[in-house]
């Protein structure tokens, strides 16, 4: 129902863009491919008016997903739906650049507003015991020291989730500097904590395969998956439930972590400038939106500057 849709993909491909990014391009538009076609509107058809009520249908809770012919049953976040409308802009620009018509202008999608979020990092002291909770909680030693390793290793370099399961032992200098291809092929430096190296090296003197990766997935008796590498799911799912065992109320997930490790740089009087470098943001902004200070931060600090505070 779209026109050279395939090309657009190759496209994308040709231009180094990652698998997964292509996948999510791909699952993005198939959406609004999936609208026109309940809708029976042919592409060529497609006018402001359309694009209007595509986003009712983002909006709306009986929308069918881009794969399954299922209804999702839940709603968008704003943020969601924008991706989406953004995938259709870069769509409909490759349709002009390669001197294809097309029905309306990529500006003439327009984002949807979105909801102003107050991001919550747990204090300090949570984030460390949450942390240091898989060698409580995992009765298995080798399963307990790997997922203590990735938590550390997350807290300490600020890593994205996929950064950290797509590690290799080679990657490590003995330094503790890590080599990272981050988001969007963008390479950049990350480093290890002591504290950190100490328990990827307990980790490892439990390992006896030759897995190039760092965190691999056991299966039945703790047989290692080799050349297979941790899977993200698995690892949200150990971090929800090592939170709900601790009884830590603020959401907290792999992403938290890397909230966690920018926030309390920046209350430590780290650079935002270091900070960002660090995260791998081209934009400072973004950056910005990482540093979220604790409730505790924000009350010293208020009791601290304030210029009405009374005299000690």
């Amino acid at each position: 129902m779209l026109p050279v849709f395939d090309d657009f993909l190759l496209n994308l491909k040709t231009q180094n863009y990652s698998e997964e990014t292509v996948y999510n391009y791909e699952r993005d538009i198939r959406v609004f491919e999936q609208f026109l076609e309940d809708s029976s509107t042919p592409f060529g058809s497609v006018t402001k008016q359309v694009i209007a009520q595509y986003k009712a249908y983002l909006a709306s809770r009986d929308r069918k997903t881009a794969i399954k012919e299922t209804t999702s049953g839940q709603r968008l976040s704003s943020y969601s739906t924008n991706r989406m409308l953004s995938a259709l802009r870069s769509y409909l620009k490759y349709l002009i650049d390669m001197d294809y018509k097309v029905p309306i202008p990529p500006e003439a999608v327009k984002l949807v507003k979105t909801e102003k979020k107050i991001p919550k990092v747990a204090e300090f002291e949570e984030l460390v015991r949450l942390i240091e909770s898989p060698s409580t909680f995992e009765g298995d030693k080798r399963v307990a020291a790997r997922n203590r390793a990735m938590l550390e290793v997350l807290f300490s370099t600020g890593t994205r989730i996929s950064e950290l399961i797509g590690l290799k032992r080679s990657d490590i200098d003995n330094t503790g500097r890590i080599f990272v291809m981050g988001k969007g092929k963008k390479e950049r430096f990350v480093y290890l904590t002591q504290r950190a190296l100490r328990y990827i090296d307990e980790y490892v003197r439990t390992r006896s395969d030759n897995s190039p990766y760092l965190f691999i997935p056991y299966r039945g008796k703790n047989t290692p998956l080799r050349d297979k590498k941790i899977s993200t799911n698995y690892l949200q799912a150990k971090i929800k439930e090592y939170r709900e065992k601790l009884q830590i109320n603020v959401p907290t997930s792999a992403h938290s972590l890397r909230h966690g490790f920018a926030t309390y740089l920046a209350e430590g009087g780290a650079s935002p400038v270091a900070i960002q470098i660090l995260l791998g943001h081209e934009s400072l902004d973004t950056t910005t939106r990482y540093v979220h200070a604790s409730d505790r931060f924000a009350e010293e600090t208020h009791k601290k500057f304030h210029p009405l505070k009374e005299p000690k």
